[in-house]
């Protein structure tokens, strides 16, 4: 699918400034303006920053909420190609940050060759991750539930959210990042990556063996309930296996799956911008 207009302008302005770019997917429920705060902060450090979003994205949120059915037969390869396809557009290779299934695109991406580093949080489950908890599957269960979602999408009710997203916060706060941030998801990827280990091949696979990736942070919410520390450190350790790269994962306290969007999101991005550093990758 070719590059929304948008799209295209933010690639031309990233590669017209010189500086080294950063990539950030979004994941399910949300679009690409669930990163605003991440890219002005990175901008601020003296990166340059687009986010791409999923092929056929509504604009905004209150677009989404007037048309849920324009996510309708996302998949998780579609989505990925779309961002390669962003990303081959710029002159250098980026950093790609993605959270929760942007998480695991993210990894499809550094698998593809495409990353100088990459820090997933709270990564969606690639295949060969094994460990499947109990409020991962129930987190997961307004779309799991019944059959007929992978062909529609699913918006979740605020008692879902503040469950899967925002347990770790006021409910004040959580019912705040519910008015502004989420919005309806397609069912296919949650479908794609329940069933991964159970057939061969798959589109929630990842090439682990790439071995010019860069440095690799995961971060994990010590709370979160989409997915948990044991999900998290199954795809870090996978990835550790086989790449003598610098390869790290660090949990945040007291932080849910609304990590990025909550109150703490800046100490997040802060972790992130010192990992970089810290491995040498600098705006410039």
């Amino acid at each position: 699918m070719a590059l929304a207009a948008w799209e295209q302008a933010e690639v031309e302005a990233t590669n017209a400034s010189g500086k080294q770019p950063v990539v950030f997917v979004h994941g399910l429920w949300l679009l690409a303006s669930s990163w605003r705060q991440w890219r002005d902060r990175f901008e601020e450090a003296g990166f340059a920053t687009l986010a791409p979003g999923w092929p056929g994205d509504p604009p905004d949120v209150a677009a989404a909420r007037a048309n849920p059915d324009a996510f309708k037969g996302q998949k998780v390869g579609m989505v990925a190609d779309h961002c390669a396809e962003v990303i081959r557009e710029l002159d250098r290779r980026p950093v790609i940050i993605g959270h929760s299934f942007g998480g695991l695109l993210a990894q499809k991406l550094v698998g593809m060759g495409l990353s100088v580093a990459a820090v997933p949080i709270d990564p969606a489950p690639h295949k060969g991750v094994l460990p499947l908890p109990f409020s991962a599957l129930r987190g997961s269960s307004a779309v799991l539930r019944n059959p007929l979602n992978y062909w529609g999408t699913v918006t979740l009710t605020f008692e879902q959210f503040r469950y899967g997203f925002a347990n770790a916060v006021p409910d004040e706060e959580a019912r705040a990042l519910y008015d502004e941030y989420h919005v309806a998801c397609p069912g296919p990827p949650l479908f794609q990556a329940a069933i991964a280990n159970f057939r061969p091949g798959g589109e929630t696979a990842v090439d682990l063996r790439q071995r010019d990736r860069g440095p690799m942070l995961f971060i994990s919410g010590e709370k979160d309930h989409l997915v948990t520390w044991s999900m998290a450190n199954a795809a870090y350790k996978r990835w550790k296996k086989h790449s003598d790269q610098p390869t790290e994962i660090v949990e945040q306290p007291n932080r849910g799956h609304s990590l990025i969007l909550d109150h703490g999101w800046a100490e997040v991005a802060q972790t992130v911008l010192d990992f970089l550093d810290g491995n040498g990758v600098k705006p410039s």
